[in-house]
């Protein structure tokens, strides 16, 4: 188990979990399959075909979480629906439904609501799950209203509450901007290497809120290593895999890099 801490094996997320002892992941980012074509990676002969795959994986990754570890599923609003009712099945803990409002260009939809959003499941296997909300809190709204609160405190129930100086705690709607927005070069959109890459930002989050130094994390359809190097960054261990050779390498090159970095 050793020789795996802290490193991206190459192959399919099944055959690297049989590999890992049960119980020692803290916390898991999982980014698996759409079954929206993004690549080859995520074409499936049938929906049925998916959600096995789906149950799969899920079945595979459970029993590596600690008791009370907790985990972040990505996925579109229909496949997260799906994937809940699964994890419930199998004894996990519901925590939020997180949205992520991408702050995207919204795509054409002329006969539903266009989509500028995606989901995140937010659970825990079993009570008792880590979570750091002094770690996440956002900036307020009102920076005016805050500063004269700050000075006078606002009259609630006949009390003066005073604002927190990290800010507000964090809500459950998430606005990041996408990976392709954050990294246009001379205000241009460029392909990325990856269709659909996370943004850093965006995970830090989730790892600062539900882990601590020294923990271990577990990252699941790694893709180019994003969590990884998040995770190198912030001092935290992780155990990773992913099953494209070309993704697989510039993940190992972006941990190579985050290695070279200051800790946060």
């Amino acid at each position: 188990m050793r020789q795996m801490v802290n490193k991206i094996a190459l192959g399919d997320c099944r055959s690297f979990l049989e590999k890992l002892p049960p119980r020692i992941a803290d916390l898991a980012v999982i980014d698996p399959p759409y079954n929206m074509g993004k690549g080859e990676w995520d074409v499936f002969p049938s929906e049925r075909a998916f959600l096995q795959f789906t149950e799969g994986w899920i079945d595979a990754f459970l029993p590596k979480m600690k008791l009370g570890g907790s985990f972040y599923i990505f996925n579109s609003p229909l496949n997260s629906a799906r994937i809940l009712r699964m994890l419930e099945e199998r004894g996990a803990v519901f925590l939020n439904w997180i949205t992520w409002h991408k702050r995207d260009g919204l795509g054409g939809g002329r006969r539903k609501y266009a989509c500028n959003q995606e989901t995140i499941l937010f659970c825990a296997a079993g009570r008792g799950h880590r979570f750091n909300a002094d770690a996440v809190r956002e900036p307020y709204r009102s920076e005016y209203r805050m500063r004269c609160a700050a000075r006078k405190g606002i009259l609630k129930n006949g009390r003066r509450w005073f604002p927190n100086p990290s800010g507000r705690l964090c809500s459950d709607v998430w606005e990041f901007s996408s990976h392709r927005h954050k990294a246009k070069v001379n205000g241009k959109v460029v392909k990325p290497a990856h269709p659909t890459p996370k943004p850093e930002d965006m995970i830090e989050r989730m790892v600062r809120a539900s882990s601590v130094p020294g923990d271990l994390v577990l990252d699941l359809f790694s893709g180019t290593g994003t969590t990884a190097a998040v995770c190198r960054k912030l001092g935290r261990n992780f155990v990773g895999c992913e099953i494209n050779p070309e993704y697989h390498a510039l993940a190992l090159g972006r941990i190579r890099h985050a290695d070279n970095q200051p800790a946060a």
